[in-house]
């Protein structure tokens, strides 16, 4: 029978060993996936082979092809489900029929040239039941491919998936992120308060499988059979225990383990891959994928929960095969987090506590002996995060919100330094900042400068009566759309805003309106491949072009705001007529909740953020229409240099300091002051003393910085005589003066006022 088998597999198991080739090879990533496309092709004796890549937005991008046109190659693509490839994405089922273009499901791409096609095979590409991408193959001649052709197909798509997941195909994905690098939220339950940050370190961590392809198949099926033959036994020593003898939860749960690990169609599976090529441990992976993929689809809940157990089976099976027991010690290095299904309170002591920075439990209770401990040492804990081992691997970058119940998976670097900022200032609040909390900012000449906090979730609000902050002069409405799975509705966003307000306790905030395009990409809104994001369609420019969004985001905030003060800011402005054009927004929204009998806010005001340089041409114009004005020195300094402050060669290449970009700043302070119009400096600019203080002697009085960043600008301010640093700065402005190093120069005025800084 064996010999048979065999025989039939010979194409396969050579197409595995040119594949083993080229993945040994040196060579750039796009060429590799080009190499295996032609590889595909030129072995199972197909006109055209094709590589679909799933990216964050639901978009499968065409990576790779031989056959088709190459110039479809990063630019032809399909929304998930659309087409025959999509509908392969979306069912996670392979797809094997005749003349594709008369299937309904069909959907064509003039730049691909594939209408000439009439046999189609598609396989998922799947890495830990997630998808990944879709590999095909077509043929002129009509024909319906083989079980071999398929295997061979599918074997090829488990090695692609493993390229994905190492990394190697990040540099490709132009337009936006791979789907297996998006970002995730989870919620949980509360089970030690606190924030961390740091990598995951899978307290049972996956196996990561590396060796794919074998020689020797006699080999592996042993190797197989005494792996799967070790943790039968196990299971079964188990049961035996006098503790799990008697009936009960865990008996219950361990007997269900036993029946499925000595189920032999699972067994028949994971060997039917053995036979056509791959180690142990990849057939293990292979079938887990596949069994994950089709319990995922399944609406019956209980079938939904068995896929832990296959997990769990899977796991186990994999530390056998390569000899692994025991916990990741060996992986915790420097900041962790450890994820695990469930752990005891004697496992989470063998870790070293100094370098644990949090805890997410897929079970768990606020009762239980690890939550106790956890809550003595002080580590963040969250439990009852379902499928939460499955999400992540070990080293990828997870947040543990547990005052909220949340946990963030590969966050972006948005969400990342909010909470960032939260655990800095937890461990910067000292007891002199706790002293000046309820102080004014005010000069030795009796200047009084309004210190406000920047914030972009529910979770920067407590920090409004830590810091003493005397409101929120920016916050990120993005951020509350960036953490969710889906577009938040006009009720989810009243909700958020409504509990930020409250939180607020009657303080001031400015919310910006939602700025996003460029670097911050939302998965469930497709993006724009542009070539330089920054300055492409975002913010304003977005909102203007969709102005649906736009509307139901201002409703929101009226509605939230009802019979209070409202105020808005706009970011990325160019025009005054932008400015208006959202004015007239917010007037239909104003009437329209005014007609359904909302109570509306006691007072609105529109304002603008200050981010580019051709507003400042139109600086006397804006301060006739707008309420208040933010400068956001993040942009502007940016803009103003073209200087792009991500990209290292030239981040540093200008000065903050220099006297053009003063001078820029003085003009719309000036002007500001004139036209009795209210502003506020919002970027990184406020957050460092010492410019802090040149922007006070500039003329600024309103700062708004990150809530850890007040306790030390508030404590230079109390030390500054503005008097004598302005008559002493503004002649250093003035046309004429030397090109001297002006930075250097003002630290030497405010040493002289011997100003903590």
């Amino acid at each position: 029978m064996r010999e048979g088998v065999r025989e039939v597999l010979a194409g396969p198991r050579q197409l595995i060993k040119q594949l083993h080739a080229i993945m040994a090879a040196p060579m750039a990533p796009q060429e590799r996936l080009d190499r295996i496309a032609r590889l595909i092709a030129d072995n199972m004796v197909a006109e055209v082979s094709s590589l679909y890549i799933l990216r964050a937005d639901d978009v499968l991008e065409l990576y790779a092809t031989h056959g088709l046109n190459k110039s479809a190659v990063h630019s032809a693509s399909l929304r998930l489900g659309q087409g025959l490839v999509g509908s392969v994405a979306k069912t996670a089922e392979p797809l094997n029929i005749q003349n594709p273009a008369s299937d309904p499901r069909f959907a064509y791409l003039p730049e691909t040239g594939e209408d000439i096609y009439n046999s189609f095979l598609g396989v998922p590409v799947l890495r830990a039941g997630r998808m990944i991408g879709v590999l095909t193959v077509q043929n002129r001649v009509p024909r319906r491919y083989d079980n071999e052709e398929m295997e061979a197909l599918q074997t090829v798509a488990m090695v692609i998936a493993e390229i994905a997941g190492m990394g190697d195909l990040d540099s490709l994905a132009p337009a936006a992120s791979l789907d297996i690098k998006r970002s995730q939220h989870a919620s949980g339950i509360l089970l030690a308060e606190g924030v961390g940050l740091g990598r995951a370190v899978l307290h049972e961590p996956r196996v990561l499988v590396t060796s794919l392809l074998t020689d020797d198949i006699d080999t592996e099926l042993e190797r197989l059979e005494a792996a799967l033959s070790k943790v039968r036994g196990h299971l079964k020593a188990h049961l035996a225990r006098d503790d799990v003898a008697r009936e009960g939860e865990h008996r219950d749960v361990l007997e269900a383990f036993l029946l499925i690990a000595q189920d032999r169609g699972w067994a028949r599976k994971m060997a039917d891959v053995v036979s056509t090529g791959l180690t142990a441990e990849a057939a293990v992976e292979r079938v887990q994928s596949d069994n994950r993929a089709r319990l995922l689809r399944s609406t019956d809940r209980y079938v939904r929960e068995r896929l832990t157990d296959f997990d769990d089976l899977a796991n186990r099976l994999l530390r056998e095969l390569q000899g692994r027991h025991g916990t990741a010690l060996a992986d915790v290095t420097g900041d962790a987090i450890i994820v695990a299904r469930h752990m005891g309170a004697a496992e989470l002591l063998d870790y070293d506590s100094e370098r644990i920075r949090g805890i997410v439990l897929e079970e768990g209770s606020p009762a239980s002996h690890v939550t106790l401990i956890a809550r003595a040492l002080g580590i963040p804990a969250v439990g009852q995060v379902t499928g939460v081992t499955s999400m992540i691997e070990s080293g990828e970058a997870i947040i543990v919100d547990a005052d909220g119940g949340d946990i963030h998976i590969r966050p972006s670097a948005d969400v990342e330094n909010v909470f960032a900022e939260k655990v800095r200032f937890r461990a910067r609040r000292q007891a002199r900042y706790k002293r000046l909390r309820h102080l004014p900012a005010v000069t030795t000449d009796g200047l009084n400068v309004s210190l406000s906090m920047n914030a972009g979730m529910l979770a920067d609000m407590p920090h409004l009566a830590q810091s003493g902050a005397a409101g929120v002069g920016l916050f990120r409405t993005e951020i509350l759309f960036m953490v969710a799975n889906a577009l938040p509705r006009f009720h989810a966003q009243e909700r958020a805003y409504r509990q930020v307000i409250e939180a607020a306790g009657g303080k001031p905030i400015a919310f910006r309106t939602l700025d996003i395009g460029g670097d911050k990409i939302l998965p469930y809104l497709p993006a724009a491949a542009e070539d330089n994001p920054a300055m492409g369609w975002r913010a304003v420019r977005l909102g203007l072009d969709r102005p649906g969004l736009m509307r139901m985001q201002i409703r929101a905030l009226l509605a939230a705001s009802g019979g209070r003060e409202l105020r808005i800011m706009i970011p990325m402005v160019t025009t005054v007529a932008e400015f208006n054009a959202v004015r007239d927004l917010l007037s239909k929204e104003q009437r329209h909740l005014n007609e359904h009998g909302y109570t509306l806010p006691n007072q609105v005001k529109l304002g603008v953020m200050l981010e580019t340089p051709a507003l400042l041409f139109e600086l006397d114009e804006l301060l006739a229409v707008a309420d208040f004005v933010s400068v956001g020195t993040n942009d502007l300094y940016q803009f103003f240099f073209a200087a792009d402050r991500s990209n290292v060669r030239v981040a540093g290449r200008y000065d903050t300091m220099s006297r053009s970009f003063l001078r820029v700043l003085k003009q719309i302070a000036d002007k500001c002051r004139a036209a009795n119009v209210p502003v506020t400096v919002c970027g990184d600019l406020a957050s460092r003393p010492m410019d802090a203080l040149t922007l006070v002697a500039l003329g600024f009085t309103h700062l708004s910085m990150p809530p850890a960043a007040i306790g030390p600008v508030k404590i230079a301010i109390r030390a500054l005589n503005v008097g004598l640093l302005r008559a002493r700065l503004e002649p250093k402005l003035e046309p004429g003066r030397s090109n001297d190093d002006l930075r250097h120069q003002i630290a030497r005025l405010i040493d002289g006022q011997n100003i903590p800084v």
